[in-house]
């Protein structure tokens, strides 16, 4: 696939501080508040100590939502509850205030930055800097041809790992990472089930907006049609996203290994995420150690990806919205983890207790 090596990742990414976490462990000992008496909030904070290469941990100052966006010609198929094509309007949304990740994202004033790579809307219609990386206008019916060809598969991947230095570059501290996308989630089952091995009805869930019955079994046979063309191309992963993929999902696979490449650490959506991520993880198998799954969404082919990486989610409030909401709703959860290992004063030394207790007493004035 041209010039692009992937091999390159794995030399480039290297795991958080193992030193740096273990001062940041036996910090946390020394802190008033016995340890494990926080939960996985010891353990965040010790990870972020280690992703930041500082003890004590740098607060979250600076953390960013990224959604990349695409339609999904395998919607044609009737498999969302939403019309193929119709991201666009998400979009619009997004940018406008109006969806659950922006008012959020008001709330937290933490800003939002959308990244079409697929949309199948003219590009006029939305602003040049969602526009500028778009690879073409909706990626093909993964149950009968290849959602790219070589050169948009290796252009989009390539958006990515711009989008990520991009991010570093400006002092993004941290990622909030999700999709904006209509089909998306049923590429993000064939990727999982061919990664992992499983049959389709072992990934396929019902979708951000539920759908019934009939579109789930619709769904199933999409997955299963596209996972009989996965089979050639499991051993190279840029043409399993070019088969299988999109430009949308060979992008967030982009931006999460040069993430890692920058040491910039990543909080994972949902399945479409976490699809992406389990490329990544093929790639490069030290890269899922700079990244966090936000939630668990409900959605079969998020919980066996994140099994494989072994990546606990943070949450569990069945949030299916996507776009980045449940991301955003952990966020608080790091930011917490971050202050407390920060924040919390130590222990005195035994030392200097005794001194304390061996020390005269004043008399009191009468």
């Amino acid at each position: 696939m041209s010039s692009l090596n992937l091999d390159d990742f794995t030399d480039l990414i290297e795991r958080p501080d193992g030193g740096i976490r273990r001062d940041a462990e036996a910090r946390r000992e020394r802190q008033v508040v016995p340890p494990g008496s926080l939960g996985r909030l010891d353990d965040l904070g010790e990870w972020l100590a280690a992703a930041q290469s500082a003890v004590p941990v740098r607060p979250v100052e600076r953390p960013r939502v990224v959604l990349f966006a695409g339609d999904h010609g395998v919607a044609a198929l009737g498999v969302s509850a939403r019309p193929a094509g119709s991201a666009a309007e998400s979009v619009r949304e997004v940018l406008e205030g109006g969806r659950p990740v922006s008012v959020l994202a008001r709330r937290m004033n933490v800003p939002v930055r959308i990244v079409d790579m697929a949309l199948d809307c003219d590009p006029q219609t939305l602003p040049e800097d969602v526009v500028r990386h778009r690879v073409r206008r909706g990626s093909g019916r993964i149950d009968v041809e290849d959602a790219l060809n070589p050169e948009e598969a290796e252009a989009a991947f390539r958006a990515g790992v711009a989008v990520a230095d991009e991010e570093a570059d400006s002092g993004t501290d941290l990622v909030v990472l999700g999709d904006v996308s209509v089909g998306g989630t049923t590429a993000a089952g064939v990727l999982v089930a061919a990664l992992c091995g499983v049959d389709a009805s072992v990934v396929t869930g019902r979708g951000g907006l539920a759908i019934d019955d009939l579109a789930w079994m619709r769904k199933c046979a999409a997955v299963r049609d596209a996972l009989r063309r996965a089979r050639p191309v499991l051993g190279d992963q840029m043409r399993l996203l070019a088969t299988l993929g999109g430009a949308d999902l060979a992008a967030m696979t982009g931006f999460l290994l040069q993430s890692a490449v920058r040491k910039l650490p990543v909080v994972l959506d949902g399945v479409v995420t976490a699809a992406c991520a389990l490329v990544g993880q093929r790639i490069a198998f030290r890269a899922p150690d700079w990244w966090l799954a936000a939630h668990d969404s409900g959605e079969p082919g998020q919980a066996k990806a994140l099994d494989r990486m072994a990546l606990e989610p943070l949450l569990g409030h069945g949030v299916t919205v996507g776009e980045g909401t449940g991301g955003l709703l952990a966020l608080p959860l790091v930011q917490a983890a971050a202050a407390l290992a920060a924040e919390l004063p130590e222990r005195p030394e035994e030392s200097e207790a005794a001194d304390a207790s061996r020390a005269p007493e004043v008399p009191a004035e009468s």
